[in-house]
């Protein structure tokens, strides 16, 4: 396989690891990226400085006049994620941040108060619940991994499992490449329990599965599922129907961790999934990240969308109507029945 990159050069900090790697090629002064991940851009994302400084302008523009919304955030980075996962569609753009702020809005107590440092969060981010591997794949891509079994239904409820996603997703949001580049997502689901699922509330869920692909401004990329019981595999089935296309076809199942291994490179795996580094060194590494980034995290919460009048839903009916949802809930939770508990 290519060799991957170790991402040691952190920018709040000197290391001296001997394996630590400069990114490869010319970086560009405009966006301090390098000519790999900007040929990416264009060729993904239609991106070059004109379309990216004219995308910006109208961003601003637009926020600027919107009553609808306060205090949002117009700094390049933050509007970026937007357009970069709209692939430049302004108007596409625009609907993503009503969209992610209106999601924020609703559940608020599972996407308030980003603070890693908060003790319950604290707890499962030490514990391996979820992180990302300090290695990038061959494509430059970050790898978020879970573990289901580091999650405590018993200690944790919904609200630490959603805040713990959302930390991870916003905090590696705040770095270009991987907005660009984009995320691969690997989930070991050894020792779930019908626990794990019902300490969701149904509404919450539903909506979660439903508004979060149109909502969170990420580029995911493939998602690798392993040691997933008979029964979860009933739930995934009911949940790919809340999902578009695209994420179903990117979605894979592995019987065994040497299953996975022959899809994902080892290198970008904890020693606990096959790889070389031990989970405890990778998280070590990613609450280096996390608290470089907290006070942004935090800031966060200063954002507001105070109508909704202006969001316009995918297929033209009430976005909030979960009418529909409540049979697909029925065959979830139905699926979970069959689950045997440890």
């Amino acid at each position: 396989m290519t060799t991957t990159r170790v991402i040691l050069n952190f920018p709040w900090g000197n290391n001296n690891n001997n394996n630590n790697e400069k990114p490869k090629g010319d970086i560009h002064h405009d966006t301090g990226l390098t000519d790999v991940v900007m040929k990416v851009a264009r060729k993904e994302l239609r991106e070059d400085k004109a379309i990216r400084e004219q995308a910006l302008e109208q961003m601003r523009e637009w926020l600027k006049q919107n009553q609808d919304v306060e205090n949002v955030r117009t700094d390049d980075l933050f509007l970026l994620k937007f357009l970069r996962t709209k692939k430049f569609s302004v108007f596409m753009a625009q609907q993503m941040i009503l969209k992610y702020l209106n999601l924020r809005k609703v559940h608020m107590h599972l996407m308030y108060g980003l603070d890693f440092l908060s003790p319950k969060l604290n707890k499962l981010i030490n514990n391996g619940y979820m992180f990302p591997s300090p290695v990038r794949d061959k494509h430059g891509r970050r790898l978020i991994i879970g573990f289901a079994r580091n999650f405590n239904p018993e200690e944790h409820d919904s609200s630490d499992m959603s805040r713990v996603h959302a930390i991870t997703y916003e905090t590696l949001q705040e770095d270009a490449q991987n907005q660009i580049m984009g995320y691969v997502h690997i989930g070991d689901f050894k020792g779930i329990t019908t626990a794990h699922v019902s300490c969701w509330n149904p509404t919450d869920f539903l909506r979660m599965m439903k508004w979060g692909e149109q909502s969170i401004p990420m580029r995911h990329k493939e998602v690798h599922l392993v040691h997933v019981p008979s029964a979860v595999k009933y739930v995934i089935e009911a949940g790919k129907s809340m999902i578009s296309k695209k994420m179903k076809e990117r979605l894979q199942v592995h019987v065994t961790i040497p299953d996975l291994c022959k899809k994902v490179d080892p290198a970008c795996l904890p020693k606990e999934l096959g790889g070389n580094i031990p989970m405890v060194e990778m998280i070590d590494w990613w609450k280096q990240e996390l608290a470089a980034k907290r006070n942004t995290l935090l800031s966060l919460d200063n954002m507001n969308i105070l109508s909704d009048r202006s969001i316009i839903s995918r297929n033209g009916t009430d976005r909030n109507n979960n009418n529909g949802a409540a049979l697909g809930m029925e065959t979830i939770t139905g699926s979970f029945r069959k689950l045997e508990v440890d």
